[in-house]
């Protein structure tokens, strides 16, 4: 806990060194246009309304959300800056007295924005919901960041992936802690669920009537150490319940594989246990790193897991179903070249009150303690933007 804190400390000193070059950048921008000539009084003074028309000040600027900007300045406020630097530089007073007063006008403006900026990182960290990491995402929206083996990561955001357009500020709660998406008024995401032998036998009727759209059944799983294919212990029984109670079902796989090879070889397992069941939600490949153990899966590169994944994804398309691709924000930052995977959808794993992905994504998990009737304890939950 300690070298957490250390760490965002350090990445808290360094912000503040940012903010001060730019400052120091701003000020010695507004002294090169306004004092090396200052002497000169009449020249400037013949060319104050083209300056003032022609040389936009940059200026930085943060939106509800922490988004940067660098933008021209056009506000009132600015320009009367300028005008009044200009001003002082001709009105033919000594050189030493403009260049104080100027110095003076840029060291204003200069604590001024490191004042905001510290305000504001002050706020995100501090607030109800606020932590470290809200204040780093909030300053650098070009990074997915994250805290991952005793280190913050700061993955740059691909130009190559699809992005979705959702609204921040359309995710509302409900009094029970449920999330839905809310456009113009009206819900448009969908509720469901994801199940395993873990949850044991589910009242499927009951669950539907507590507005349980669709669910993700575990079909099975490949062992991360003998590498054998299983068939989860409750499959069959969630399946049939599903279907006889109305909840759309798709079906999930935990891969371990290694090779393109095994990554068809689990497909065509998962296929041919699909038969006679109602499948017409996505079939999803569930390519997740093994937590408090080594996975025969770890040590693929980059490469090789997505052309695995891409090799499901195809056999299961080929078989008349819709691929999807399960993983959380490490997944979908060092374990898969996303330029590659835009065909197919994602289900995306993020346990907060929002979600934190640029990429277009189908569905988001976003607990994995929800309460659900029909299920004895915990479940995950979802919401979807989209039918199937």
């Amino acid at each position: 806990m300690q070298r957490k804190r250390i760490k965002t400390l350090h990445t808290i000193i360094i912000l503040l060194i940012i903010v001060t070059i730019m400052a120091l950048t701003f000020a010695g921008i507004l002294g090169a246009l306004y004092v090396k000539e200052v002497g000169e009084v009449s020249r400037l003074q013949n060319e104050k309304e083209q300056l003032l028309s022609e040389q936009a000040l940059p200026a930085v600027s943060l939106d509800v959300t922490g988004t940067q900007e660098i933008s021209s300045t056009q506000s009132g406020e600015s320009i009367a800056d300028l005008e009044s630097a200009n001003e002082i530089a001709a009105s033919g007073e000594e050189h030493g007295e403009n260049a104080a007063q100027i110095s003076e006008l840029m060291q204003s403006k200069e604590d001024e924005i490191e004042q905001s900026i510290k305000d504001k990182m002050k706020t995100l960290v501090t607030s109800e919901n606020g932590s470290p990491l809200k204040m780093l995402r909030s300053f650098f929206p070009e990074n997915l960041i994250y805290y991952y083996e005793d280190e913050y990561v700061f993955a740059p955001v691909l130009e190559g992936v699809r992005k979705h357009t959702l609204l921040d500020e359309n995710f509302v709660k409900t009094d029970d802690d449920q999330m839905q998406y809310v456009d113009n008024g009206t819900v448009i995401s969908h509720k469901g669920i994801d199940v395993s032998k873990y949850q044991g036998e589910i009242d499927w009727n009951a669950a539907k009537a507590d507005g349980v759209e669709y669910a993700f059944i575990r079909l099975g799983l490949r062992g991360y150490e003998s590498g054998k294919l299983v068939l989860d212990d409750y499959f069959a029984d969630n399946m049939t319940g599903a279907n006889d109670a109305g909840v759309m079902a798709g079906v999930y796989f935990f891969t371990q594989a290694v090779t393109v090879d095994e990554a068809k070889e689990e497909a065509e397992f998962v296929i041919q246990n699909m038969a006679g069941y109602d499948v017409p939600y996505p079939v999803v490949f569930d390519v997740e790193l093994i937590t408090n153990a080594d996975g025969r899966a770890d040590n693929l590169t980059k490469e090789e897991r997505t052309d695995i994944t891409i090799a499901f994804c195809e056999a299961v398309k080929a078989a008349g179903y819709t691929p999807m691709i399960y993983g959380n924000i490490v997944c979908f930052t060092q374990l898969l070249d996303m330029t590659r995977l835009n065909d197919y959808d994602k289900w995306y794993a993020f346990y907060d009150d929002y979600m934190y992905m640029p990429y277009d994504v189908s569905c988001w998990q976003y607990t994995e303690s929800g309460m659900v009737s029909g299920i004895k304890g915990k479940v995950d939950l979802n919401i979807s933007y989209k039918t199937w």
